[in-house]
């Protein structure tokens, strides 16, 4: 299927709305407890069973639109199944807590190896979105493979050490704003290795 294109506008709205819908589930569903066939859930278990078919959902959506997904795309989705399903199966939360940990050591793993062979992986995935020297792609690498461990460190720290009110805005607001900033700082590099995408 040919890729096609998207709004940047509509691709954040499906990017961002599973995790939004989670946290004002979450918020309204927190303090009560919820009995489904015999067993008793508290509310961040049911947020979490709702949570995973809205991001099958939204990346389905993806996939319909554009006739693509990338790596990260479905392995994000293989592991809120996975991570998901497992803290509703055994009522645990600990397990959907951890998914983002596991998450952020696999992507800063793949982007580790590839740069002990000398390569860009992340050049592979994102080239056509910023075009950018060897070099640059490098150095954004490296930068982005040691902010993924970073960010992995930080959400172990946070769901062992905190309530569960501050890992979900931890998760909600914490970790989007870090991503965004981290990129918003990587300006220099962008300008310096960038590529003009209308040269021959």
């Amino acid at each position: 299927m040919e890729e096609k294109k998207i709004s940047s506008g509509l691709k954040m709205v499906l990017e961002l709305g599973p995790v939004v819908l989670f946290f004002i589930a979450y918020t309204k569903m927190k303090d009560n407890v919820y009995t489904v066939f015999g067993q008793e859930y508290e509310g961040f278990i049911i947020a979490t069973a709702g949570f995973i078919p809205v991001l099958l959902v939204c990346t389905g959506i993806v996939w319909a639109l554009t006739g693509k997904l990338s790596k990260m795309q479905l392995m994000t989705a293989v592991l809120v199944v996975v991570f998901g399903g497992m803290s509703v199966w055994f009522n645990d939360e600990r397990f959907f807590k951890m998914k983002p940990t596991i998450i952020y050591i696999l992507f800063g793993g793949i982007l580790a190896f590839g740069l002990m062979r000398g390569q860009s992986y992340l050049k592979a995935v994102m080239e056509e979105a910023m075009p950018l020297q060897d070099e640059g792609w490098m150095i954004l690498t490296k930068r982005i493979c040691m902010f993924f461990f970073v960010l992995a460190v930080m959400n172990e720290f946070v769901w062992r050490t905190m309530s569960t009110d501050a890992w979900v805005n931890f998760k909600t607001f914490g970790l989007t704003a870090a991503i965004f900033l981290f990129f918003m700082t990587q300006g220099g590099v962008l300008a310096k290795y960038g590529l003009d995408k209308d040269k021959n």
